[in-house]
């Protein structure tokens, strides 16, 4: 099983990014995926998730408006466009799939700073 999250940066406030995460090793489509988020001396934070088959998502207040996560059941990939990045948006962003199991990638590290 491998969850390989892409698209991490460093990018100033006001601006956008696009994460990837690319799944291998269990049926995707089954799984529910979520993106969430850890920042240093915080605790990790539910960011974004989406249903199996994408018919529903829901967001953490914080991003509402901001951010979008998608799915490419036909690919294995999850996304999260990620507009109008603010300082506190800055965070290592986790890709997650369960089902019954639970999978988590390594990471990818976002920076919003002027």
């Amino acid at each position: 099983v491998q969850l390989v999250e892409s698209g991490g940066g460093l990018v100033q406030p006001g601006g956008s990014l696009r994460l990837s995460c690319a799944a291998s090793g269990f049926t995707f489509s089954s799984y529910k995926m979520s993106w969430y988020r850890q920042a240093p001396g915080k605790e990790r934070e539910l960011v974004a998730a989406i249903t199996s088959f994408g018919g529903s998502t829901n967001y953490a207040d914080s991003v509402k408006g901001r951010f979008t996560i998608s799915r490419d059941n036909a690919k294995n990939t999850v996304y999260l466009q990620m507009n109008s990045l603010k300082p506190e948006d800055t965070a290592v962003y986790l890709c997650n799939a369960r089902l019954i199991n639970n999978y988590w990638g390594q990471g990818t590290q976002v920076t919003v700073s002027s």
